[in-house]
């Protein structure tokens, strides 16, 4: 049917990603990022509201920048073309501003169960700051600052730095006493004195607070993305919590000003936060130990790749010897009962059958045993039936019919009773 088509002829159908986002096969992730960002504010359904060929576009746009600012999808693609990549079951980012009031409270509801909830930045925020038209406050090195940011909503501020405080490191750190999720921008600025996303931060819990930095050391330094990680986890109940750990994208900064934003990534209410920036002069030893840890971290994640594919051949030998066992388990069950039906077969049915046959038996042959015996004999027996045949003779009725039919039953069973002869009935 013309209606349906084939994976492989939905492959065909698709642009080449580098030529969707309008970039190089060389270009650096950074380029692709800020090709992207640029692309997308001017197809974003916040902007082209009902227009089902800029929503298409949009769609293509995510899909490209799905696999190319993935390095594995990325050299996938390029070695072997979309049979290689495994993209259709990207997530997508949620806008928050753009959900509206029911699909906002959907969507708080399935992150308060434990569904991670992946999200971007304001598509208003990222076209405000694009066009030049946001509000810069100034921060120094060492400062302080306490505020409350609505959410949805971004303050910027602008750093200033020297040569010498790039030499010894800084390090930029927001947190939240209140566990409040937001984001650490960073942007860099264009020729026309518009801000572009180039690098961000999302909140993590670390005990009774949530915070994110971003540090820019002299080495590469690393960002563990929580919520991707949480995802695979989710979805798939497997992974690694080193998956999500990629060197960021921006580690060394050069002299002058730079921009930076905290923006406020909660559901409904507004985020209370705690913004620094410090120079790391004084954290040698800090630097160092972070700087050892990240290289085991690589190490370990290096090893995990390596043995992987083992682990998968393991797991999968693991669980048919855990059903094939279960099946053994449910046999025998089914055997013993088998066995227990023939025992009762044999113990319980006949021995009902012999015990009331014998019952039976022993009740005729006592009933027969007194039918045949003898009535008993005494003297005082012969004296009654003297005095009987004399009464007879003299014609006095001394007894009555009740008192013989009594002796008579009496003999009958042996029972002595004494009665008062003379008394007439």
């Amino acid at each position: 049917m013309a209606g349906h088509r084939s994976k492989s002829e939905k492959q065909q159908l698709r642009r080449d990603p580098y030529e969707v986002l309008g970039v190089l096969m060389s270009s650096t992730d950074q380029e692709i990022k800020s090709a992207y960002r640029k692309m997308a504010l001017k197809y974003h359904p916040d902007k082209t509201a009902n227009d089902p060929v800029a929503a298409d576009m949009f769609k293509e746009l995510t899909f490209s920048y799905n696999i190319l600012s993935d390095t594995d999808k990325r050299r996938q693609y390029d070695t072997a073309g979309f049979e290689a990549v495994e993209a259709e079951g990207q997530e997508l980012e949620l806008d928050l501003s753009s959900l509206g009031a029911v699909n906002t409270v959907f969507a708080a509801l399935f992150s308060k169960l434990g569904v991670p909830m992946k999200t971007s930045v304001s598509a208003f925020i990222l076209e405000e700051a694009l066009n030049g038209r946001v509000s810069v406050d100034p921060l120094l090195l060492g400062q302080i600052v306490t505020k409350k940011v609505e959410k949805q909503r971004a303050h910027f501020y602008a750093v200033k730095i020297t040569e010498q405080e790039i030499s010894s490191g800084l390090v930029f750190r927001v947190e939240s006493s209140s566990k409040s999720k937001f984001k650490l921008l960073f942007f860099d600025q264009e020729a026309d004195g518009g801000l572009s996303l180039a690098m961000q931060e999302d909140s993590r819990r670390s005990g009774k607070i949530t915070c994110a930095g971003m540090y820019f050391l002299g080495f590469p330094v690393y960002s563990l993305d929580h919520t991707i990680t949480s995802v695979g986890l989710y979805v798939s109940g497997k992974g690694s919590r080193i998956d999500g750990f990629h060197q960021c994208e921006v580690t060394e900064l050069k002299a002058g000003t730079h921009i930076f934003a905290v923006y406020g990534d909660n559901f409904f209410k507004s985020v209370s936060y705690t913004i620094q920036v410090l120079c790391a002069v004084s954290f040698t030893q800090e630097k160092e130990d972070l700087r050892s840890v990240e290289a085991q971290i690589l190490n370990k994640r290096a090893e995990l790749a390596k043995f992987e594919t083992e682990y998968r051949e393991v797991l999968v030998q693991f669980t048919d010897m855990t059903n094939r066992y279960a099946q053994e388990m449910l046999l025998i069950d089914a055997l013993l009962k088998q066995r227990n039906e023939i025992h009762s077969a044999y113990t319980t049915a006949p021995l009902i059958e012999r015990s009331s046959s014998k019952n039976r038996l022993r009740k005729s042959l006592f009933k027969k045993a007194v039918a045949e015996a003898p009535a008993p004999i005494d003297r005082e027996d012969e004296e009654e039936e003297e005095e009987e045949s004399s009464r007879q003779r003299n014609k006095k009725p001394n007894t009555c019919d009740e008192s013989k039919t009594l002796k008579k039953k009496t003999r009958w069973y042996n029972l002595r009773l004494k009665l008062d002869k003379k008394k007439p009935c």
